[in-house]
């Protein structure tokens, strides 16, 4: 068996990312993968816990590691984020949530339920809401498809036949997870601004990242044989692209209006919640971002996914990227005008997103174009767009999973890559506390982590 994954990541991202993960929106996951499947059941964790399956204490199976629900379960990682996440909807911040949106208790509220527990649907005698995040919130209801996946001689495909999410793909993947992470569509699938005004962390996610943070398989012969790999950094790219493209769909739909105001949940947080004063010596916090060609004191569209982009079409899809950036620019423009203006650009902003997704999936990507997406991310062009946090927080985690890319390509050694944890660490510092966000302090810190990776081409 092979080895798992480098996880390039240290105490800075478990610091950032510990609400992001353990602490998942009040927002149920969309049932697609059910509602397609004729008659397909739940049928619960304790499904897969036998010793012959993923319930082992040690990952010693010799086909796959066996000891899945064991990382699944960890209580002190963020690698056990899925299987606490119910379990924290007892809590007294989540409690108080409940009591401000008047929605009772969390631990039974179907706003929460769906992605603080495994989706409502049809659930066999096993299942448990209290496990939280369940093997089949990810892979889908197992209920057509457990015997092929346990039988002797049935294959991924098999499964994926019959209703298996086929996560190897990094397209189904992301749509998978943004369901929770970000929203969707469907009745009760979405956090608003009034779930999050009554305590609810802010939504952030980054695919690659989040992946290696849950990932519980070895990238073995036997997983290359029987799926496909993508490299870490065509996952990074494409999560980058559908994030957009889901925050795009979601704006376009009723989902973008409250009542005579905007879905507040679309726009940058802080550029809204920002120190203001009296006195006569303040002096505003807000920089000017080169890629919104917008009024001062309008609030900005959430262009953190926009960013990441730019730089990825820079290095891997050039032919895309003068399309990308007219259209992103034209989107942030048709904010000021009117909502039928911005529903337009959005619509073509959202297939400049398209096209970038498939241009990534098709993309041949080694080291050298990992190298060239950080120096983008880091040089003028694109750094002086960071001047907001949730820009700032998508490029560190940028950073460092690219950074993990690159080890896992044999590009740099784990042993060089821990040298230079202390900068990525500085740079998650930066943007630890939304509340001491400083653009140019933010830029400097992330100048000094791509330096010293920079070092090590």
């Amino acid at each position: 068996m092979g080895g798992r994954r480098y996880i390039a990541i240290g105490l800075g991202a478990f610091a950032l990312l510990a609400a992001l993960i353990c602490f998942v929106a009040f927002a149920p996951r969309a049932t697609a993968q059910a509602a397609h499947v004729s008659g397909a059941t739940y049928v619960g964790v304790a499904s897969c816990g036998g010793t012959t399956c993923h319930g082992r204490n040690e990952g010693d199976g010799a086909v796959v590691r066996q000891d899945e629900l064991r990382l699944w379960q960890d209580p002190a990682t963020a690698a056990g984020a899925h299987s606490r996440a119910w379990d924290v909807l007892r809590d007294d911040r989540a409690q108080e949530i409940g009591r401000r949106l008047g929605i009772g208790d969390p631990t039974t509220a179907p706003v929460c339920l769906g992605c603080h527990a495994t989706p409502a649907g049809p659930r066999g005698i096993r299942f448990q809401t209290s496990d939280g995040v369940g093997c089949e919130s990810c892979h889908g209801p197992a209920s057509n498809w457990l015997h092929t996946h346990y039988q002797v001689g049935g294959t991924h495909a098999d499964n994926v036949a019959r209703g298996m999410v086929p996560l190897d793909n990094p397209r189904a993947r992301a749509a998978q997870c943004l369901d929770c992470h970000f929203g969707s569509a469907g009745e009760g699938q979405f956090v608003t601004h009034r779930i999050m005004a009554a305590g609810h962390p802010r939504i952030s996610f980054e695919l690659d990242l989040f992946s290696t943070l849950q990932q519980h398989y070895n990238f073995d012969q036997d997983y290359l044989q029987r799926k496909h790999r993508a490299s870490s950094t065509q996952i990074w790219a494409i999560g980058q692209a559908m994030a957009l493209d889901r925050a795009l769909s979601l704006f376009t739909t009723a989902r973008g209006t409250e009542g005579m105001f905007p879905e507040f949940y679309f726009f940058d947080c802080h550029s809204c919640h920002r120190r203001i004063s009296d006195d006569p010596r303040f002096r505003p916090a807000a920089v000017a971002n080169p890629g919104r060609p917008i009024p001062p004191g309008m609030p900005p569209f959430n262009d953190e996914n926009m960013i990441m982009l730019t730089a990825a079409a820079r290095v891997i899809a050039p032919g895309l990227a003068a399309r990308f950036e007219r259209d992103s620019r034209d989107f942030h423009a048709a904010i000021d005008r009117d909502r039928p203006a911005a529903i337009a650009a959005a619509q073509r902003l959202r297939a400049s997103a398209q096209a970038l997704a498939d241009a990534f999936a098709n993309a041949q990507l080694g080291p050298a174009q990992t190298f060239a997406v950080i120096d983008t991310i880091t040089t003028n062009a694109i750094r002086e767009r960071f001047t907001d946090y949730a820009g700032s927080v998508q490029a560190v985690m940028a950073t460092d999973t690219l950074l993990s890319a690159l080890v896992n390509q044999g590009q740099v050694s784990a042993a060089a890559a821990g040298g230079i944890r202390g900068d990525i660490n500085a740079a998650y510092r930066a943007v630890h506390d939304p509340n001491d966000y400083n653009p140019g302090a933010f830029r400097a810190s992330l100048g000094r982590a791509a330096a010293a990776i920079r070092r090590l081409r």
